[in-house]
């Protein structure tokens, strides 16, 4: 496997020669952590966007089958699309919420007095789904 070539096919190429000097090549890229690119002097981001993209190489050679010789695909090998094109599957979870009674209460009270209560309804909503980890858009 060409790290390099990995490694410019993840906009990272810059880290090219850091995996040279530290002699990391397919046998050890999955054996590295956080704290390794770490050391290695990566920020933040790039150590999450190269964790992703190993565990995503490990994945490929792990659904090749115990059939299949292990090893990690080449940057060019056209059976394999470049990490950065690989869609990511997240959970999403939509929550709608309705203020029962608003249409009414909106003909009976003062816009301000309603956008206070609508604010505070809104208030109280936000509150409960961040509190479950949630985020209200």
């Amino acid at each position: 496997m060409d790290i390099g070539g990995w490694l410019r096919g993840l906009g990272l190429g810059q880290y090219e020669a850091a995996f040279r000097e530290n002699e990391i090549d397919a046998d050890v890229l999955s054996d590295l952590t956080e704290i390794d690119l770490e050391k290695l002097g990566l920020p933040l981001g790039h150590r999450k966007r190269l964790l992703k993209a190993i565990a995503n190489l490990t994945a490929r050679v792990d659904l090749a089958g115990p059939s299949s010789p292990a090893r990690l695909p080449a940057a060019q090998d056209s059976l394999w699309p470049a990490p950065e094109t690989l869609a990511e599957r997240r959970q999403v979870t939509v929550m709608f919420s309705d203020l029962v009674g608003s249409t009414t209460l909106a003909g009976r009270m003062d816009p301000e007095d309603l956008h206070e209560v609508i604010s505070a309804y809104q208030k109280c909503v936000a509150a409960t789904v961040r509190r479950f980890g949630g985020f209200v858009a």
